[in-house]
């Protein structure tokens, strides 16, 4: 089900071809292995039927309802963490008579709907990467219920599931390229073919409303785990798969890269980043039952340098004022309320309000992509003048500009790593020099 209006182009596409698609595996030595995946039986565009969206959800079939809304799709206000009910499009959801139009609108009316008629509740699963996603999708839709019927948002919250989970595959953008590579080689004609590396991990907490699929049956090649804790999963993901994507774009796009890989076969930029994982990011995590950390962060650079996915820096670029506020941020206030290494993380905070100028030193422009673009771009433009205005956006930064220890490390890098210049080793070598 989709709601957005890109959606549309994907409901398209897989209605001409019965809901199937292609997916291809690119492995690193070159080989693409498809598999044609019929798991999808329908597709609803809730803006063209939206009653039809409801009747779906609220069918006792449906017992687990997913979420891929991005970061950013919760509506959460950085600074209060709570739900923003003022939002437009919330706004006119939680009018009187009003048709949902919001996945907040769609889901809750299908609990009103399911409710009313004996159907059990479904489990709301939130696939998204954010810490805790499911404690966060209670939070905001517990918040909308509440807002539109004070005793309904009390009965979400006491009889609706939001089981926390983690789900960890690199799956760049399809391009047309990736359809004629299916073509050429397989003679596949797919309008949405999906590519991936061949890792794969997907680790859900055992918290169903009304039942689960039993994954403990499933081949071990699926990777699912079903554990009590998703907490030590999520932050090994987050701070450093995540994380680490933070910590190589701004640097690597700026220094005249513009794929994942090639920053990730370059010495001086994977030492930049073991060393945040294992200065910054690691003294911040749990133990992880069933992981050796180290093992897996050598893995994560085995997956940036796969040639064969061709991940752009571009894309990992995107939306960084919902992504660096929960990837990395909270590696920096927990190291700061230690006392440990942060210069890292402070460093990759100041590549990106480089980036946020939207020119780079040869004066071709930066396509800033992100919801926020406007107001970074404007303040990103007085960083010369006034070296620390973009670390004093408190909407994405809440009070870190007064914290001395961040503001010197921010600023060191500020001032002996700029200007910036498109050679390999231009930004992240000289920086690794002062470390």
């Amino acid at each position: 089900m989709g709601i957005m209006p890109y959606d549309l182009a994907m409901r398209d596409a897989l209605v001409s071809q019965d809901f199937l698609y292609t997916l291809v595996l690119k492995q690193p030595d070159g080989q693409h292995k498809p598999s044609v995946i019929g798991s999808i039986v329908d597709y609803i565009y809730a803006p063209e039927q939206p009653q039809a969206a409801l009747e779906m959800l609220a069918k006792p079939s449906i017992r687990i309802v997913s979420l891929t809304i991005t970061e950013g799709g919760y509506n959460i206000d950085h600074t209060t963490s709570e739900f923003k009910l003022s939002e437009p499009t919330v706004a006119q959801d939680l009018q009187s008579g009003s048709h949902p139009r919001t996945v907040f609108g769609l889901v809750t009316e299908a609990l009103r709907m399911r409710r009313e008629r004996g159907i059990p509740p479904f489990t709301i699963l939130s696939c998204d990467n954010i810490q805790g996603n499911g404690d966060v999708a209670k939070r905001v839709f517990v918040s909308f219920a509440t807002a539109k019927d004070a005793e309904f948002g009390a009965w979400v919250s006491a009889n609706i599931c939001f089981p926390n989970c983690m789900v960890d595959r690199i799956t760049p953008v399809t391009t047309a390229s990736d359809k004629d590579s299916l073509l050429e080689k397989f003679g596949i004609i797919d309008a949405w073919p999906v590519v991936a590396e061949p890792f794969t991990q997907w680790v859900v907490e055992d918290h169903f409303s009304c039942g689960r699929p039993s994954i403990e049956t499933l081949p071990a090649w699926c990777q699912i785990s079903v554990v009590p804790d998703v907490m030590p999963y999520e932050l090994m993901k987050l701070r450093l798969l995540n994380a680490t994507h933070q910590q190589m774009t701004y640097f690597g796009y700026l220094s005249g890269y513009r794929y994942v890989h090639e920053v990730a076969q370059d010495p001086v930029f994977v030492q930049f980043l073991l060393d945040y994982m294992h200065h910054e990011a690691l003294p911040t995590l749990l133990p992880v039952p069933g992981i050796d950390l180290e093992v897996y962060m050598c893995t994560l650079i085995r997956r940036y340098a796969n040639p064969e996915v061709k991940d752009t820096l571009a894309r990992l670029c995107a939306e960084s004022s919902d992504r660096i506020p929960k990837w990395l941020l909270p590696v920096v206030r927990e190291q700061l309320a230690k006392g440990g290494e942060i210069r890292r993380s402070a460093a990759v905070v100041a590549s990106w309000a480089r980036y946020a100028e939207a020119v780079d030193e040869q004066g071709q422009s930066i396509n800033v992509v992100d919801r926020l673009k406007t107001s970074l771009v404007e303040i990103a433009t007085k960083n010369r003048a006034q070296p620390t205005c973009f670390i004093e956006n408190k909407d994405v930064f809440g009070e870190l500009a007064q914290d001395k220890r961040f503001v010197s490390a921010y600023l060191h890098v500020r001032q002996h790593c700029a200007p910036i210049t498109p050679v390999c080793y231009s930004f992240v070598c000289r920086y690794s020099r002062l470390l």
